[in-house]
């Protein structure tokens, strides 16, 4: 049973500047008491957080967090999705006019630095121009430093602040007391221009990574901004009232007008229209809506004007529930940053570490200009061994890469399904609903007694039955509902009840053997030869034999040949599992171009199967839409619902495909596989850039060609980095799930 003490909250973490930040508020969160688990998103600057409520709560999680130097923003009042926008906007905007001027009063430094050091007072004009940037517009960063300290941490603000400070004061001494440096034969020089520069670098790369970092998050923005603000609400009267989507209640009555974006999920009450759903489903077409017909949040209303009855308002729509799943995968982490967030957490430590060594080497080593020398290989150190291009490397890949399943209709739970459905070689499909279309009609009845009782007692079982085919049954008989005694469903075989004292049965053929019920040959041949042309056969007997046969068909979706098709070509092997008879199961099988698949197979079956293909060291993905599906979906490695199926379906799936089109699966396993080799790349160049950069910075290679690393540049590479990595995964975006129109035979 659910534990409801236990709740799931995403909560916006402020002063992170690094990975090192982010690992250290994930480890600081994972310790307090309640928390059973805490993920934190440095691109996203967001911590998810389960906890207990009895043993936790989100003040708790403030106070632990701002122990440690950072923030958590637990607000039970969240801001709205426009006043969050603008205020992001403004810091955007203050953290550009910074950058700005950072540059312009940099770049004359820079400019006497390298070429006009002769002009009279060069160092007291560099020395005025330096201080503002350091202290003014670099101010934050030694603000950062300070909390760090005073909480015996460390972050990239650290190294900023002590690379700069250093460079700067030893600037200043060598400024003012210059014959402290010359009665020892040593030249003083002056490195105003590196403390500013590197500063003016560092604002730069921040921002072109905070606009980047939002690009990253359009999905999420895009799929904000497909609710409207206000709606046509009809008052009891009949009259028209504009009112804010706030006010709208259960059972309010709404008006849509052409071209209008719908507010909430109803059911249509008069008025048709077609309604563009492409940002549920990713499909183009317009789907025709009329009385009875269910509409959602976000889609648009396109040519006429219909009432519907509001059913699911505020963060009950499917849009409001797709917005959350796509926000918590963002915020999730794919097993490979385990080792990241590892790293991270001793970057800081080992980096300043290694720049102290190289100072102290410097002046073991160089006696003669070790100290100078020393002290500008410590300050590029700690400048280019930034962690930002580490910690972003994988976090922004995840959300560009949920991102753009959610714009396409591919609704992915968390991070580690997105990296396991590259890995998958076989996939299960059930049939109905998942194969087929799933609305099943009779085609044929034949009746061995045909009185109206009968037909009337077959009626009667058929609706109580919960079976997707009993539908298809009581709609084509259309009988009247018989007070039935001892109903019993027997799984995966068929219904059973008394009227008048006699038994009667409606079920698959293996119900009428259990039952001991004779099947004559006639009966037999007229079923096979339904069976053969895929379509299932319903038997309706009583004790002694049997009555009639419904021959039912669930017509093949138009897009699952071609979705198995392209599976195949993916060499990923494909099995239909289904509770059809072998017959049946045989022609579906060879419509649909699978050339696996078992029939006859009850619910706990299906489970079981997917574990006999683990066994044999298989990487399974199950798909499937109804309620008998739970268990085998929780059994495979990978679970991928049909959005149009059962909701415990969606809820234990870890993939939910919104228009039910078997097509997006392989478009799910391409966007997988491109999202790992982003991640990948982005860890590769994180990781080279470091080992490369840091024993350069170190001085390494002046023994052999006399080459010093400018900390300037240093600072430039340091910002380009963490810019490159977030462009590299921005360019998902961008990239097709679908080579080719294939076609199939």
């Amino acid at each position: 049973m659910a534990n409801n003490k236990i709740v799931k909250q995403t909560f916006p973490v402020l002063e992170m500047s690094c990975a090192a930040c982010a690992a250290r508020v994930d480890k600081t969160l994972n310790k307090q008491p309640g928390v059973l688990s805490a993920t934190v998103n440095y691109a996203a600057a967001t911590a998810t957080v389960e906890y207990d409520t009895s043993l936790c709560s989100p003040e708790a999680l403030k106070t632990a967090i701002q122990k440690a130097g950072y923030d958590l923003i637990v607000d039970i009042h969240p801001q709205e999705p426009e006043e969050a926008e603008h205020t992001h906007t403004e810091k955007l905007h203050h953290q550009k006019v910074r950058t700005i001027w950072a540059i312009l009063l940099s770049l004359p430094i820079a400019l006497i630095g390298m070429f006009f050091m002769d002009i009279p007072y060069a160092n007291y004009i560099m020395w005025i121009l330096s201080t503002p940037v350091v202290f003014w517009l670099g101010r934050d960063f030694y603000i950062n430093a300070w909390k760090q300290l005073k909480h015996r941490s460390a972050n990239m603000d650290t190294l900023v602040a002590n690379s700069t400070g250093i460079a700067y004061l030893f600037s200043l001494f060598n400024l003012f007391y210059p014959e402290f440096w010359l009665e020892r034969g040593v030249q003083p020089h002056v490195y105003f221009e590196a403390a500013s520069v590197i500063i003016a670098f560092i604002l730069l790369g921040r921002l072109l990574e905070a606009r980047a970092k939002d690009n990253t998050s359009a999905a999420i923005k895009k799929l904000i901004g497909l609710q409207p603000k206000t709606v046509t609400l009809l008052t009891p009267d009949g009259k028209q009232q504009e009112v804010s989507i706030e006010q709208i209640r259960v059972h309010d009555t709404l008006l849509v007008k052409p071209g209008e974006k719908i507010a909430v999920d109803g059911m249509v009450c008069e008025g048709n229209s077609y309604v563009d759903e492409s940002m549920l489903s990713g499909e183009p077409v317009p789907v025709y809506k009329e009385k009875g017909s269910h509409v959602f949040a976000g889609t648009i209303n396109q040519k006429g004007s219909f009432q519907f009855k509001a059913e699911k308002v505020g963060s009950d729509t499917m849009l409001a529930h797709i917005i959350h799943m796509v926000q918590e995968a963002q915020g999730s982490k794919a097993p490979v940053q385990k080792l990241v967030d590892k790293i991270a957490g001793i970057f800081v430590p080992v980096i300043l570490s290694i720049a102290l060594l190289s100072f102290v080497l410097w002046l073991i080593l160089a006696p003669e200009n070790g100290f100078t020398h020393g002290l500008l290989a410590a300050v590029t150190v700690l400048i280019i061994a930034c962690p930002c291009a580490l910690g972003l490397a994988t976090p922004t890949a995840i959300m560009v890469g949920i991102g753009k399943g959610a714009e396409q209709g591919i609704l992915i739970k968390d991070a580690e399904s997105l990296e396991t459905a590259k890995r998958i070689d076989t996939i299960v499909l059930d049939k109905t609903g998942t194969i087929t279309e799933g609305q099943p009609t009779v085609n044929h009845m034949v009746w061995w007694n045909n009185s109206e009782e009968i037909r009337n007692i077959f009626y009667s079982l058929e609706k109580l039955s919960e079976h997707p085919l009993a539908n298809a049954v009581t709609h084509h008989l259309k009988g009247e509902f018989l007070p039935l005694a001892q109903f019993e469903s027997l799984t995966g075989q068929g219904v059973k009840a008394s009227f008048n004292n006699q038994y009667y049965l409606a079920g698959n053929e293996q119900l009428l053997k259990t039952q001991g019920i004779r099947i004559s040959s006639e009966q037999e041949e007229t079923a096979v030869t339904f069976a053969h042309d895929a379509q299932t056969v319903i038997w309706f007997a009583d004790e002694k034999q049997v009555l009639g046969i419904a021959a039912i068909s669930d017509r093949i979706k138009e897009t699952s040949r071609e979705a198995i098709f392209l599976l195949q070509q993916q060499g990923i092997d494909v099995v239909m599992l289904t509770g059809d008879n072998p017959s049946t199961a045989q022609a579906i099988a060879r419509q649909a171009g699978i050339s696996h698949y078992q029939a006859e197979v009850l619910p706990q079956q299906k489970a079981a199967y997917i574990k006999s293909l683990q066994q044999k060291g298989k990487c399974v993905a199950m798909v499937g839409d109804g309620i008998n599906d739970s268990a085998a979906l929780a059994q495979a490695d990978l679970s991928i619902a049909m959005g149009k199926g059962s909701d415990i379906a969606m809820d234990v799936a870890k993939i939910t495909l919104i228009s039910s089109d078997l097509t997006k699966i392989p478009e799910a396993i391409r966007l997988s596989a491109l999202t790992v080799r982003t991640i990948r790349q982005n860890l590769f160049w994180a990781f080279i850039y470091n080992l490369i950069g840091v024993p350069v910075a170190a001085g390494i290679l002046f023994p052999i060609n006399g080459f010093l690393l400018n900390p300037m540049l240093a600072g430039a590479a340091m910002a380009m980095s963490s810019v490159s990595v977030v462009t590299n995964s921005l360019r998902l975006r961008n990239k097709p799930l679908r080579k080719e129109k294939v076609r199939t035979k």
